[in-house]
């Protein structure tokens, strides 16, 4: 699979930035979108790409946005946001903060680029995460991502090929502002890893992918059994 241009969004680290500098080595220009102008131009430099200074969460930003999605070859919907509180504790603002950018934002910029995805030949790319299984003190952030993958698999049906990727904890900024790891398991990986496997499975055409492997799994085992699953999970996370 080429592609002459993508447009990433959370671009100026973790993921995005791994993503940008894996594509940009492909020959794909990327547009990278994110709020920090310095880092998301750092990110362009290294990897021949674009920026694009937005706020996802702003109207007339994601207007900004989704009008360059509309031309490009392949969306990547990776911007993210997480918190780790109790669900009284939540203000109403960072609940709307959430679901914003986690779930309206990729909805809005798929329906804006899908016309032109489908007349390229193009592609969708979703970073949902494990939290979909359902997480102790995630529980709005567990909801837009599980949110995030009922609709990948229906715009599946749409003409356009989509893919999820599902990591499990990842060593990012992501935690700087969510609240610091403590749990003992899935370990952190790199970035890079979930960029390379999200982008390998886009190349073959792969609806999901889990980051560990082994994370598809647990997906399965709480799809499957979800009251022993989730006794477990108190029980040893």
């Amino acid at each position: 699979m080429t592609w002459r241009s993508a447009l990433v969004t959370g671009g100026s680290s973790g993921i995005g930035a791994a993503l940008a500098l894996e594509l940009g080595s492909m020959g794909c220009e990327p547009v990278l979108v994110g709020r920090d102008a310095g880092r998301l131009a750092a990110v362009a430099r290294r990897s021949s790409g674009r920026a694009l200074v937005a706020d996802l969460t702003d109207p007339a930003g994601l207007d900004r946005v989704a009008a360059a999605a509309a031309e490009t070859d392949l969306l990547i919907n990776n911007a993210g946001l997480g918190c780790a509180a109790p669900l009284s504790a939540m203000s109403d603002e960072l609940v709307d903060e959430l679901v914003a950018l986690n779930l309206t934002a990729p909805l809005q910029l798929t329906r804006a680029a899908l016309p032109g995805l489908a007349r390229r030949g193009g592609q969708v790319g979703f970073v949902s995460s494990i939290a979909v299984v359902g997480v102790r003190q995630e529980a709005v952030y567990a909801a837009t991502k599980a949110g995030l993958r009922a609709f990948a698999a229906s715009v599946a049906h749409e003409g356009v090929p989509v893919t999820t990727v599902f990591p499990g904890v990842v060593d990012t900024r992501f935690f700087d502002r969510r609240g610091a790891y403590t749990r003992r398991r899935p370990r952190p990986v790199p970035p890079e890893r979930v960029a390379h496997v999200l982008l390998r499975a886009l190349a073959e055409g792969t609806a999901e992918v889990f980051v560990p492997s082994w994370l598809g799994f647990a997906a399965r085992a709480q799809g499957a059994l979800p009251a022993t699953f989730h006794r477990l999970a108190r029980r040893f996370g």
